[in-house]
């Protein structure tokens, strides 16, 4: 017997979606900062060539910088003021998550309620600026240098240069994470996930001609073509599969006798997802890879074992699988202990009487918890390994002129059914407050 929510949400339709009007304002709102965002990737930092930009990415587009200008929605290849886009505010984010973690003080903080999670929020937004700051300058630093066949990638460099890149690119930085929080607060979805999101599917059509150009112009076989769209398809079904996956323990809760009646001894299932940490490990993994091979590739004519790092660092040569998987495995399990507590977990089942069928409450329960949990991250880094490493071995090998992997497959999955997700349940809560409403009329009549 399907339960009334379930019935609500299996009787949602256009008509319940034209009726909600907060969620209508919640979903313009959300693409008109969208558009906002787009527009402003087209916005220039001062006194950068763009024909040199442009043949840069056209030489590296399949490389880490491709990568991360699928991030940024292409504004790394164009050089814009969203060049950085709100990736230092996710390393801001993983970090002081991993702190919190670590450190008792942050961790009393984060359990103090709203204001704790306030004060963490702000040493956060500071942390963001830190990062966008070096980062800035280092690309910025990087660029004065930089000499190609174009010419150089500076039209004027020096100190003006310099403090006007960074200041544009961490305004940029600013700005986004602002308009993300805007997002999360005033419309559907996590606003950070839902920038990232739109960088990687406005990226989604160039990718899809380059592929069918260099199938008409020969440079890939037909076959290839076709296998290439039937791959991604199998792939995008693999990674819904492995998102929606879960490990469902079974939990009871003892009868309980007040007064004449009785009361509990119902059953429930607490769902422990197969990939508890979720895109985190690939994107946190990918930032921090990052770094180092930016530093290299911007330094040209170093010597030898700089040379044979930078090219250890390129998509698909062993020395970056190895450190790509090994990076994700570490943080797969790293992140899921930060989100899932199992003494916490069942000290709560036995505060509230409930209890695993066979195991002891307690200490056995925590025991069960933390081994079930540690097969599944096992099980969930080894999927997050191979949907991020193949796609990037497979572009190394065919040299394909863009970068679309399976890190931005995983984000694109995620989003849309987190957006979904938030979506149904507005439309459920309007439609609990016209029942509400319903039913208040007929009292009064």
């Amino acid at each position: 017997m399907a339960s009334a929510a379930e019935q609500m949400a299996a009787s949602l339709n256009l008509g319940a979606f034209g009726k909600a009007t907060d969620l209508k304002k919640r979903i313009w709102f959300t693409l008109g900062a969208l558009i906002v965002f787009r527009l402003g990737t087209y916005i220039p930092v001062p006194g950068v060539d763009a024909s040199v930009m442009a043949h840069l990415m056209t030489q590296n587009g399949g490389g880490i910088l491709g990568m991360f200008n699928m991030f940024t929605g292409g504004a790394l290849g164009r050089m814009t003021i969203f060049a950085l886009a709100v990736m230092p505010y996710i390393s801001a984010s993983i970090i002081m998550q991993l702190m919190t973690a670590a450190i008792p003080t942050l961790e009393a903080l984060k359990k103090e309620g709203d204001s704790g999670r306030q004060k963490i929020t702000q040493y956060t937004r500071y942390l963001t600026v830190l990062i966008a700051a070096v980062q800035a300058y280092g690309i910025s630093a990087g660029l004065s240098a930089m000499h190609t066949a174009q010419g150089p990638a500076v039209i004027d460099p020096g100190l003006m240069f310099t403090f006007t890149c960074v200041v544009s690119l961490v305004g940029g930085t600013i700005f986004l994470m602002w308009l993300g929080e805007q997002i999360t607060s005033r419309g559907i979805g996590n606003g950070v996930s839902l920038i990232i999101f739109s960088g990687i599917v406005a990226n989604l059509p160039v990718a899809i001609a380059d592929i069918l150009q260099l199938g008409s112009t020969g440079a890939l076989s037909t076959l290839f073509v076709v296998m290439f769209f039937i791959v991604g398809i199998a792939v995008f079904a693999f990674i819904v599969f492995m998102e929606r996956a879960q490990r469902r323990i079974l939990v009871q809760y003892p009868k309980r006798q007040v007064g004449q009646k009785i009361y509990g001894g119902d059953s429930t299932h607490m769902p422990l997802k197969i990939n508890t940490s979720g895109v985190i490990p690939p994107i946190f993994a990918s930032s921090l890879l990052l770094v180092p091979a930016s530093i290299i590739g911007f330094s040209h004519g170093g010597p030898g074992w700089l040379e044979f790092i930078a090219h250890q660092l390129t998509n698909g040569q062993v020395g970056y699988m190895v450190l790509f998987a090994g990076l994700i495995i570490f943080f797969s399990y790293f992140y899921t202990a930060v989100v899932f507590n199992p003494e916490e977990t069942a000290d709560n089942l036995k505060k509230h009487g409930g209890f695993i069928p066979g195991i002891r409450p307690g200490g056995n329960t925590a025991k069960y918890f933390d081994t079930v949990l540690t097969r599944l991250t096992t099980i969930g880094a080894a999927y997050l390994v191979v949907v991020c490493l193949l796609p990037d071995y497979a572009m190394s090998k065919y040299s394909l002129p863009f970068y679309f992997g399976g890190t931005s497959l995983l984000i694109i999955v995620s989003v849309t059914m987190d957006t979904v997700a938030q979506i149904q349940s507005h439309l459920l809560a309007h439609q609990y407050e016209g029942m509400i409403r319903k039913s208040r009329g007929k009292g009064r009549r």
